[in-house]
């Protein structure tokens, strides 16, 4: 199966889902790719592109890294052993990572948030990211920007016609 990598993606990454509401719910400050610890039917559900990142977020307990609220559906051929839709999902980081990580993300008004997952050489992974949340008029803010953009790139392209 050939897969063509978006402008600006590595080679050999095969994206699962994007958390497309993290963008505008909040400010992105800092990322770090963190390994997934999955069971064999997660893996068989996410390699046929099941999986969303809309409600997940991250929390540090007991120095470990979870990821919570993420939805892997059943994998269809599965049996009785089967694996929960929405379980938490222990995510692999370095100790050192983990404090410096989790140092910034302690601060008042920041929290961890999963931004996408992804295969990378066939092994599961999590994009995070440190992020503290948008007001309504930094939201309406986003919003103005992200249109004059596009009024400009449109502008060009009737341009270069």
């Amino acid at each position: 199966m050939a897969h063509n990598p978006k402008k600006g993606e590595d080679e050999g990454v095969q994206v699962i889902c994007r958390n497309k509401r993290a963008f505008h719910e909040y400010d992105i400050s800092d990322r770090i790719e963190c390994g997934l610890v999955l069971t064999g039917t997660e893996v068989k559900s996410l390699r046929d592109g099941h999986a969303s990142l809309e409600d997940a977020y991250a929390k540090l307990e007991d120095g470990e890294v979870w990821l919570l609220g993420s939805d892997i559906p059943e994998y269809a051929m599965g049996n009785r052993m089967n694996h929960k839709p929405k379980r938490p999902r222990k995510l692999l980081l370095h100790r050192q990572e983990i404090r410096k990580f989790a140092a910034k993300a302690e601060q008042k008004g920041f929290t961890l948030v999963p931004l996408r997952m992804y295969f990378k050489e066939g092994r599961a992974k999590v994009e995070l990211a440190v992020a503290s949340g948008k007001k309504l008029f930094d939201k309406r803010e986003s919003a103005k920007k992200a249109d004059a953009q596009r009024d400009i790139q449109r502008a060009l392209r009737e341009r270069r016609r």
